[in-house]
């Protein structure tokens, strides 16, 4: 069903509340909350790359307060196991059967916290929930329930002992950004607070879980026109054909591209995407698919500088009137 205008103002009204909440615990980064959100509506994933002390986690936690739904917290280390993630199969002897024990997995919003230092076998344990919404133990499958969000950080410092995520996972995430440090004004500010040491518990609830399932489907039925998606495969195309790329964006990546660009569009008021949505959203949900050739990336060249050329060399298509 199409969507209204009606329909679409009200997803803005919600998106920039759920946007202003969130701002009350990581101050001066608006356009990041904008994309953690735009992951979350979108049913999506996503990665938080930064050094340490910029706020990843208090983003994620604060995130979590927002919703009125149930939120976990994993501290991924080397000797976390798959069955510390999913959960496991106990046997009770009162009732003489096996009785499953969930996992911190099955919550609406998850916290994985520093996901590198984990083991890849731990690592994998996320692979079928974040991509099917459930997770299989002994055989039997349980679904961990909408909304489902996995915000997982990373330190791109302290490399040793850690495991870099395989490209097959990174893929998972529809999204991967970073805070950065904030800017002069921003920092006074938070010194001013430095008494706040918990600015992520100031977040209240403000939305609840069945509604975040109904804007994303409603962001689901946003229009796209057959020209802004051939824009759109044009882009991902260019990243597999370009000469700094080992491997480009696959098929998936095109399609969270288009999931979140829809959701983009109505968080703006509109009820259908435009090439620009595709272009905003090119770097932070494209980049971290590409695998930049090595003597390439020798020479410094990086997957957001692949992205934005390829953004350039390809155009967009010519409006077109109503």
């Amino acid at each position: 069903m199409p969507v209204t205008q009606d329909q679409a103002l009200w997803f803005q009204d919600a998106f920039s509340k759920l946007v202003d909440n969130v701002d009350r615990a990581i101050l001066g980064k608006r356009d990041i909350i904008e994309l953690v959100v735009t992951a979350m509506l979108s049913e999506g994933h996503v990665l938080l790359e930064d050094f340490p002390g910029t706020g990843k986690t208090v983003l994620a936690k604060a995130l979590a307060n927002t919703l009125d739904g149930t939120h976990s917290r994993i501290q991924f280390t080397p000797d976390l196991l798959p069955s510390d993630v999913t959960g496991v199969t106990i046997y009770d002897q009162g009732k003489g059967q096996f009785e499953f024990h969930r996992g911190p997995i099955f919550a609406s919003i998850v916290l994985a916290d520093e996901i590198n230092r984990a083991s890849p076998k731990t690592q994998s344990a996320l692979l079928e929930v974040m991509e099917e919404g459930r997770v299989t133990v002994d055989g039997v499958s349980y679904e961990v329930g909408s909304p489902f969000m996995v915000i997982a950080t990373q330190n791109p410092v302290e490399q040793a002992g850690t495991y870099s995520l395989p490209e097959a996972q990174l893929d998972r995430f529809l999204i991967k950004t970073s805070l950065g440090y904030p800017d002069h004004d921003t920092a006074v500010t938070l010194l001013l607070d430095s008494a706040n040491r918990a600015r992520a518990s100031k977040v209240s609830p403000i939305i609840a879980s069945s509604s975040v399932t109904t804007m994303a489907r409603l962001a689901a039925d946003v229009h796209v026109d057959a020209a802004v998606l051939s824009y759109l495969n044009q882009i991902v195309s260019a990243t597999r054909e370009h000469r700094d790329s080992a491997l480009g964006v696959s098929m998936r990546g095109a399609l969270a591209l288009a999931r979140a660009a829809k959701t983009w569009a109505i968080s703006r008021g509109r009820t259908y995407v435009t090439p620009d949505d595709v272009r905003e959203l090119a770097v932070p949900v494209l980049a971290h698919r590409i695998i930049v050739d090595p003597e390439s990336e020798f020479a410094g060249v990086t997957a957001d500088e692949i992205v934005s050329k390829v953004l350039v060399d390809v155009a967009p298509p010519a409006y077109r009137a109503a």
